[in-house]
């Protein structure tokens, strides 16, 4: 099964997702229809707000080459670097638009694992940025939620153009 995006602005991607019980077969394959909807963008996560799903899922595989991705349930930021990173981000929630961010250069990430155990891990450059980003998605946040109130307007006026283009 392969759910499409959920446009901008559906209420999925404006609201806090849910924790996940338990890592189940089900969470399993939803974690794979994620890597698969990723690695079509391309992207470098994903998280299941985006596809329609409002559970605290996330997958994030900034690789070179693709097939490492890292399969998150309740993923939650333990601890962030001070030294900040900027990054151009978009989201397929909205495309044809995107704004550099700047988020915290390495983080801390507490989460269940694809085995259902609970893993604390380090994340570096584009894969912290990644992790950030889809952590954001799960709280009902969006990356231009992130810019002053005049560019997060513009982005949204810009992408409100494009989509009757």
């Amino acid at each position: 099964m392969t759910r499409g995006f959920v446009p901008w602005p559906a209420p999925v991607l404006r609201r806090a997702a849910a924790p996940v019980e338990v890592v189940d077969d089900a969470v399993r394959a939803l974690w794979d229809e994620m890597v698969a909807a990723m690695d079509a963008m391309p992207g470098v996560g994903l998280a299941a707000p985006q596809i329609g799903v409002p559970l605290r899922l996330a997958v994030v595989d900034a690789s070179e080459k693709r097939g490492q991705a890292v399969r998150m349930a309740n993923p939650e930021i333990l601890h962030a670097s001070i030294d900040l990173r900027d990054h151009e981000e978009a989201s397929p929630n909205l495309p044809g638009v995107s704004a550099v961010i700047a988020r915290p250069r390495a983080v801390t990430v507490r989460f269940l694992n694809a085995e259902g155990a609970m893993e604390d891990r380090d994340f570096v450059g584009l894969w912290a940025t990644s992790v950030q980003h889809q952590i954001d998605h799960l709280e009902g946040r969006m990356y231009f939620d992130r810019l002053s109130r005049l560019k997060r307007d513009r982005l949204l006026k810009r992408a409100e153009k494009r989509g009757r283009g």
